[in-house]
């Protein structure tokens, strides 16, 4: 073999590996941008369906995942590569990865369930996972929520369900838990009467269903009166300080005097 055959072998290799290499970044490029169409496209016919955004993102990621391998086991095909060896190294690896990740494969399988029991969706405010907060992202593998103090929380999905969930938007209304103590000398008929009317003139509060005030009970104090008005989970807490501005404002009104507890002394007469 003499030198002009090598370089002519060579020539000919290097010039076909350049145009499969060449050809193989133009598939990956043109590939990754019909994949991003794909998911547009899907994605907008999700959303001009009402679908939930949440489970429009889920699937999305989902479907860009799949696209991807596919595309790159097309690419390795087209190189000659074996792709039926390859999917099963890649299957072996998953198992290995599935062993050594099993908490996130875990947090996947709670995303999915979630997806089809929907206990919440995003914007609602709930207690998931010990904490408290308003839904911001449900993701694969965790859930991000913002809590009241404008904090960003991600909490794996597993540990969603592993624990009670509570969610506070699933219903129109939430009720306002309060009491005032009054003094043993004040008539709770008559304080029973001007809480209803103070707070029916809250703003936010609810007028179905109405107001709670009640008599909750007698202690050596006096009586206990129960205050429960409803309203909004988005005005809640400014519904539960105006709620104690006013039964504040209504006992100065009123002239009651504060609450003491009663006291009996016992003198004994000396011989």
């Amino acid at each position: 073999m003499n030198m002009q055959t090598i370089e002519s072998f060579l020539s000919t290799t290097l010039t076909e590996l350049a145009i499969k290499i060449a050809a193989a970044i133009a598939f990956w490029i043109i590939g990754r941008w019909l994949i991003g169409k794909v998911v547009s496209v899907m994605q907008a016919a999700m959303n001009r369906s009402a679908v939930d955004p949440t489970l429009t993102k889920y699937l999305g990621s989902i479907v860009a995942i799949a696209l991807n391998i596919t595309l790159v086991l097309g690419i390795l095909g087209y190189f000659g590569i074996q792709t039926t060896s390859f999917a099963a190294m890649l299957a072996g690896a998953g198992v290995a990865i599935g062993a050594a990740w099993s908490g996130m494969l875990g947090n996947f399988a709670a995303g999915a369930f979630m997806l089809v029991l929907r206990p919440f969706k995003v914007g609602d405010f709930v207690q998931i996972g010990g904490t408290v907060g308003t839904i911001h992202e449900l993701g694969l593998f965790g859930t991000a929520i913002i809590t009241p103090d404008n904090v960003l929380t991600l909490i794996g999905n597993t540990k969603i369900f592993a624990e009670n969930i509570v969610n506070y938007s699933a219903r129109p209304v939430r009720r306002v838990e309060r009491t005032a103590q009054l003094a043993g000398s004040v008539d709770p008929l008559d304080a029973i009467a001007r809480f209803k009317a103070a707070v029916a003139q809250i703003p936010h509060v609810a007028t179905s269903p109405a107001p709670e005030v009640n008599l909750l009970d007698i202690n050596l104090v006096g009586c206990v009166i129960s205050v429960r008005p409803y309203c909004h989970t988005d005005h809640y807490w400014q519904v539960y300080f105006d709620t104690n501005e006013m039964m504040v404002r209504v006992c100065q009104e009123a002239g009651w005097p504060a609450p003491t507890p009663a006291q009996i002394v016992k003198t004994m007469a000396v011989a």
